[in-house]
């Protein structure tokens, strides 16, 4: 597979920022192969995002950043360079619900995921044999409901000994607390059922079949202190009937939380998403 250089600029909008930035490539030798671009019209920010092929260029990763500073200094620029060599490194947390987390470990064996999964981290030890079937290692990490905090140390504790670039929470059924969602901003990925607030506590499919919803869906964003309250990646729906059953809208709920997670979390690894504020610019 090719490699690739990934450059992500957030600035204030001001003319000539497509050009100086395309010339400065162009001036290294560099190939850009996909180009996307937004004006927030509202806030005056610009978001860009480049792929450069990495062959075409005569200088290194390192090199290229220390070269692009006075273009970034001039436009003011809150920019990443990130290298397709290096994979980033995933730990993926769950409970006892399995669809999420069989099908990102299917689409990751596949090479559907460019990363690297260092470990799954649970409060249960149900998806063990699961897990390591796909040869990662595997953590239970019990939750005690009456002193939840030395628990969630240990799992700070993993990530960091992981060095995890990013935490996806594939149905892990606890609240992570406050400072450890401030210390992991812009890292940590959720999924959770449309239903909320409406229909909170359990068995959500069954209360939204009770009150006759005509709409099933899922949103996959990142963790902020407020709970279900961060950036939103994306987001998707399934239509039901007054024919539908309660399995059944439990299984269609299933199926759009896997594919929206899935979705939120490649796009998040080919670093197509933007955090702006309480919202993102997705480059899909």
């Amino acid at each position: 597979m090719s490699r690739y250089y990934r450059l992500v600029v957030s600035c204030p909008d001001q003319v000539g920022i497509v050009a100086r930035v395309a010339n400065f490539i162009a001036q290294q030798g560099g190939s850009i192969t996909e180009a996307s671009q937004h004006s927030d019209l509202e806030t005056g920010r610009f978001f860009m995002r480049y792929e450069i092929l990495a062959d075409s260029l005569a200088i290194g990763p390192d090199a290229f950043s220390q070269a692009f500073r006075p273009v970034a200094e001039d436009f003011q620029m809150e920019w990443a360079l990130t290298d397709t060599a290096k994979r980033p490194k995933v730990v993926i947390m769950v409970s006892k619900e399995s669809h999420c987390l069989v099908d990102l470990l299917y689409r990751w064996q596949a090479g559907e995921l460019a990363c690297d999964i260092v470990g799954v981290l649970s409060n249960h030890d149900d998806m063990r044999s699961l897990t390591e079937w796909y040869g990662i290692p595997y953590q239970h990490i019990p939750v005690d409901p009456d002193d939840k905090q030395p628990a969630f140390d240990a799992v700070e504790a993993q990530i960091e000994a992981l060095e995890a670039d990013c935490v996806i929470l594939a149905r892990y059924m606890q609240i992570l607390p406050p400072a450890l969602c401030l210390r992991l901003s812009g890292r940590v990925i959720n999924i959770h059922h449309s239903f909320l607030p409406s229909f909170a506590g359990a068995k959500p499919y069954h209360q939204a079949y009770q009150r006759g919803v005509k709409l099933i869906g899922a949103t996959c964003h990142y963790v902020t202190e407020e709970l279900d309250a961060g950036p939103i990646i994306e987001q998707d729906i399934h239509r039901v009937t007054h024919c539908h059953t309660p399995k059944d809208l439990v299984r269609f709920g299933r199926d759009v939380e896997k594919s929206v997670l899935a979705r939120g979390v490649r796009w998040h690894l080919e670093d197509r998403v933007i955090i702006h504020g309480n919202k993102t610019v997705v480059f899909n």
